[in-house]
């Protein structure tokens, strides 16, 4: 396919960039950090911490886990951490000391743990006290060897995190009694950190980063083997998009995404820590009337989300009390962004929408919209620099422009392949194109439109069914507050589409939605059954679980 998306390109987006800029994320790390060195790098509980603290409190962990622990390079070590300050301190101290990060669900079950932790040969990891609960459950089923434990409070100072630990472990009573054989503090581990001397460890750029984890929601979950390069490619390509509006060293991003989910960790974390911004870290997101307060008082210049947190604060009443006025950038990704709730978005924030598409296996952004962008558009917008792409037909042949068929990516920053899946990694990954498993069309300027995962496809007495078209429809009606379409069995037809809904308006009836969507959709796209929820299962970052519905639905 001709590269017809350059002709796109705003004023002074480069066709590629440099890869090769730096040999590690440690090296690109030391040389910002030196850059802004008194700048705020991450804030959290009302607690700032500079470039240079984490510079030396990383260090202060890798020496630790080298001289300490022992750890050797490519060993992997996992977080398990909402958003706090020890996650960028302790993500960056394992890369410093040469080791491959594995993120965590921190709402992991046992079970889920045994397999990840197994999986991905984890020998050490770093958990909140709050969620060692499952961990002390599937610790003895696992291959760690060393526990490291912080506190909520261990960041914030010797009066506030006190404080906070006791109302967390006193008052609330969520940290649960536990008892693990040589486990160590993370305050301990800063301490005696900085009396130890760190050795350089040599990194190529080929080296693996992180094991970041798909979601898991099409089977087991598998590993994708991360490199430095790939890492460091998809931070330079998102950079090379945003950077023009943004001034270095004064930018607020909101870091309401958690860390430990790839589309955070690129975008809030490493690519904006490229120019010196402060990273607001939102430990709980779902508590959206603080989040609305640390909105109204920090106002941020840069709002990084996905649809359903755009949705959830515009449910909010106080939400439209916030000053806008300083946010130059708004970024969706994460799943599919909702006209409705695009369009709401605009008109109380006046702020454009810039909603960009990835995948954990592309570290994860493959494409853009333009930041110039005045309305919202329906599109998942441009290939980033860099970045190949082709639409090819379930025989693998490309099709031309405008035809829908499979999106396949090419780039530095797709995976190395699935972490011991040598089998999985040869379905997706074919003469280094990516098989995305995501239907879509591209426009004869170079825009992609995202119609539908190719496995969650409805197929309706042979008709395609794309659930994110039915629940376009369904999510504008001014009486739905959320919706998910999955399908299910039908013996006349196949397949029919059930749609899950939660009301905005109690008074919304069956019948009222159905004539709704009789007036906007196809026949066989019309929900033949609708089921009224007060809420829809989600990830921790917020994404609706249709496999979860899918399942109930089936009753499995």
């Amino acid at each position: 396919m001709e590269k017809i998306w350059l002709k796109s390109y705003p004023p002074g987006i480069p066709e590629t960039v440099n890869v090769d800029a730096y040999h590690s994320l440690v090296e690109a790390f030391e040389t910002y950090s030196e850059l802004f060195a008194e700048k705020t790098a991450f804030s959290n509980f009302g607690v700032r911490i500079t470039y240079r603290q984490i510079s030396e409190h990383s260090r202060s962990f890798a020496a630790f886990l080298q001289q300490q622990l022992r750890m050797e390079k490519s060993e992997r070590f996992a977080i398990l951490l909402p958003n706090l300050l020890q996650f960028p301190v302790a993500m960056l101290g394992a890369l410093r000391a040469g080791l491959v990060v594995v993120n965590v669900n921190p709402l992991y079950t046992a079970r889920e743990l045994i397999h990840q932790l197994n999986d991905s040969g984890a020998t050490g990891i770093l958990v909140l006290d709050k969620l060692i609960g499952e961990l002390t459950k599937a610790l003895p089923q696992t291959s760690l060897r060393h526990v490291i434990v912080t506190t909520l409070g261990d960041c914030l100072g010797w009066m506030k995190g006190p404080i906070i630990n006791f109302i967390v472990k006193h008052i609330r009573k969520e940290v649960p009694q536990w008892h693990i054989t040589n486990a160590i503090s993370f305050k301990t581990v800063l301490k005696q950190g900085r009396s130890l001397s760190l050795e350089t460890v040599r990194l190529q750029n080929t080296d693996p980063a992180f094991l970041q984890y798909t979601g898991g929601t099409t089977g087991v979950s598998k590993g994708a083997i991360l490199t430095h390069r790939n890492m460091i490619a998809n931070i330079l390509q998102c950079l090379a998009w945003f950077r023009t509006t943004l001034q270095p060293g004064q930018e607020i991003v909101l870091g309401a995404l958690p860390l430990y989910h790839i589309f955070s960790l690129t975008v809030c974390c490493f690519c904006f820590m490229t120019i010196g911004s402060h990273c607001l870290l939102i430990t709980d997101p779902r508590d959206t009337p603080r989040l609305i307060r640390t909105l109204q008082r920090m106002c941020p210049t840069i709002f990084v989300g996905l649809n359903t947190l755009f949705n959830g604060l515009l449910q909010q009443p106080a939400f439209a009390t916030v000053n806008f006025s300083k946010i130059k950038l708004v970024i969706a990704g994460g799943m599919a962004m909702k006209k409705a709730v695009a369009e709401r978005w605009q008109a109380v924030t006046h702020t454009t929408v810039i909603e960009g598409y990835g995948l954990t296996e592309a570290s994860p952004v493959v494409s853009a919209n333009p930041l110039s962008l005045t309305d919202y558009n329906g599109s998942i917008g441009l290939p980033l620099p860099g970045t190949e792409v082709v639409i090819r037909d379930d025989e693998g042949r490309d099709l031309a422009v405008g035809k829908t068929g499979e999106l396949c990516v090419k780039g530095p920053q797709v995976m190395l392949g699935y972490w011991n899946h040598p089998g999985e990694t040869t379905e997706v990954l074919c003469d280094e194109w990516l098989k995305t498993g995501d239907i879509v069309k591209m426009d004869d300027r170079g825009f992609l439109y995202l119609l539908d995962r190719k496995k969650d496809m409805i197929i309706v007495s042979g008709f395609n069914v794309y659930p994110n078209e039915v629940e376009e429809i369904i999510a504008s009606h001014p009486g739905v507050k959320e919706v998910a379409v999955v399908g299910v069995p039908s013996e006349k037809s196949g397949e029919k589409v059930k749609a899950f809904v939660v009301k905005k308006d109690k008074t919304l009836t069956e019948s009222a939605l159905l004539a709704y969507c009789r007036q906007q959709l196809t026949g066989y796209k019309i929900p033949k059954e609708i089921e009224f929820r007060n809420t829809l299962p989600k990830s921790n970052v917020g994404k609706v679980l249709r496999r979860q519905l899918r399942d109930a639905a089936h009753g499995i």
